[in-house]
């Protein structure tokens, strides 16, 4: 693929919207690494299948995206 290719596919995934552009980089950077550790892979799911039962407990509060898109601007600042 050429440097022109490459510049009008990346126009075209800039103009998507962001829940859509954050999909084609999920898939980019998987089809980048290596077949998972199916350990590591096992201790993942378990994670995020305990933080949704801390979140749903009410064990933990999140924090909207938008404030925490806030802060990190705040701290890029």
């Amino acid at each position: 693929m050429s440097h022109a290719d490459i510049d009008t596919v990346l126009g075209q995934a800039l103009r998507m919207p962001e829940e859509e552009r954050a999909e084609i980089a999920e898939k980019l950077i998987a089809s980048l690494e290596d077949s998972p550790d199916s350990a590591v892979e096992e201790a993942w799911q378990e994670e995020v299948a305990r933080r949704i039962r801390d979140l749903e407990s009410g064990a933990v509060v999140g924090i909207p995206w938008e404030e925490v898109r806030r802060r990190l601007r705040d701290k890029a600042s």
